[in-house]
């Protein structure tokens, strides 16, 4: 999973649409099979290949109905689905980022599945995972896949620095870090510029970039500047890494932490399977995973990731009807049960946890962690809020902007995605 999300060209979009939404395209004959489209936005290399096997197994239970399967890159799918419900037609089925799914059901895109077979489980489900997938009053997701943040380290790097616990607050975390540099020569921690990385330190000094109720814009205050203080501090001592602000530097962090050449970096599930193929983690037992460190609240918080399956309101009923099939099958126990297993990612239904999923390391680390995760408040543009961000972080942390100057540029991009919020 990567965050962010990449302008797409409108021609594109519109090619890809003509081959993959439901309905009169779809290639249904009258006697047939109906045909329903599903576009997935998972790693296509780690993931994909395991919806694809169990889209097989669906319809090998479901004769009458057919899953055109299409991949389609995170960082394209929102624009894409945007664009093609918007215009054409959109396709049956969208693993959609927690974020859209707000945004899009504001739009009328996503069928309310409150009711219907796709939620027949809800009881199931981890409630603020269902809140998360609702607007006003009606759920449309099923949670598919969760995540949140964690502090990942390196436990060999660790114990030979002679650290016996992860930090506990960004205070310690600088600490740590400068006690590795210093027994190992291995840089102890190395941050992200990127906004979503950035949002545990609002948490942990008890603010957000907005205040939802009070509808006002918090990002330049005295608490969230406090914040970002604390986030920019971690990229200048002993045994920080400097930033990196190339295009690549989440590739540059990943690579370094996987294969020992920093002992700590932020990261989400969705990189378990990665971690493992890194020449650190042969040992799967070398992954430490912790909750993120706390701030001056002395509260730890991360946001609550992950992706509902929605479906499109614009489909006829039968499309409709295999789709809610469709949904309720990918989401049971036994298939979260068989995600988890191949693809490391962390089911949302308690029932999905057996003991075998559990044994994964990767899984049951981040199990621990999901208790401090902070479930996105109920609004369509929340997700929204880090594109400017993302620019104006990147901008402090090259030194080419002030904190002030940065932070204050975000409150007048954010003010133009809320303009009924204060600031």
């Amino acid at each position: 999973m990567r965050r962010g999300i990449a302008a797409t060209a409108l021609a594109a979009s519109i090619a890809l649409t003509a081959t993959a939404c439901g309905g009169s395209d779809s290639g249904d004959s009258a006697d047939g099979p109906v045909t329903i489209t599903w576009w997935d936005t998972s790693n296509a290399t780690n993931e994909a290949p395991t919806y694809k096997a169990l889209v097989k197994e669906f319809e090998a239970a479901h004769k009458d109905i057919k899953v055109k399967y299409v991949n389609v890159p995170f960082d394209q799918a929102q624009n894409k689905f945007d664009t093609a419900a918007g215009a054409t037609g959109a396709p049956d089925i969208l693993r959609s980022e927690v974020g859209w799914t707000p945004a899009f059901a504001k739009k009328g895109f996503f069928l309310p599945l409150d009711g219907t077979e796709a939620l027949k489980d809800q009881d199931k489900f981890q409630p603020s995972l269902i809140k998360q997938a609702q607007y006003d009053g009606k759920t449309y997701g099923v949670p598919f896949v969760t995540d949140t943040l964690a502090l990942v380290y390196n436990k060999q790097l660790f114990e030979k620095a002679g650290l016996t616990e992860a930090p506990k607050t960004w205070d310690d975390l600088k600490k740590a870090a400068a006690t590795v540099k210093s027994k190992t020569g291995v840089d102890g921690y190395w941050g992200s510029t990127q906004a979503y990385y950035a949002q545990s330190f609002l948490y942990g000094d008890g603010t957000d970039t907005v205040d939802v109720p009070a509808k006002k814009i918090t990002v330049n205050s005295p608490e969230a500047k406090q914040a970002y203080g604390t986030w920019l501090g971690l990229f200048d001592g002993k045994g920080l890494h400097k930033a990196d602000t190339t295009a690549d530097a989440y590739a540059h962090i990943q690579d370094a932490f996987v294969n020992g050449k920093v002992a700590s970096i932020i990261q989400g599930p969705w990189e378990i399977t990665n971690f493992y193929k890194g020449s650190a983690f042969k040992d799967k037992a070398n992954l430490g995973i912790a909750t993120v460190p706390a701030g001056t609240s002395g509260k730890a918080g991360a946001p609550t990731g992950g992706h509902n399956l929605s479906v499109y309101a614009g489909s006829d009923k039968a499309h409709q009807e295999a789709s809610l099939k469709f949904v309720n099958f990918m989401t049971s126990a036994k298939s979260q049960e068989t995600i988890a297993l191949k693809n490391s990612t962390l089911p949302t239904r308690d029932d999905a946890y057996t003991a075998e999923v559990k044994a994964d390391p990767g899984i049951a680390g981040y199990q621990t962690v999901l208790a401090a995760a902070r479930p996105r408040p109920e609004l369509p543009e929340y997700s929204s809020l880090w594109g400017p961000l993302d620019s104006e972080l990147l901008a402090i942390a090259g030194g080419k902007e002030s904190l002030d100057k940065g932070l204050g540029n975000a409150e007048t991009a954010i003010a133009k995605l809320v303009p009924d919020f204060s600031k």
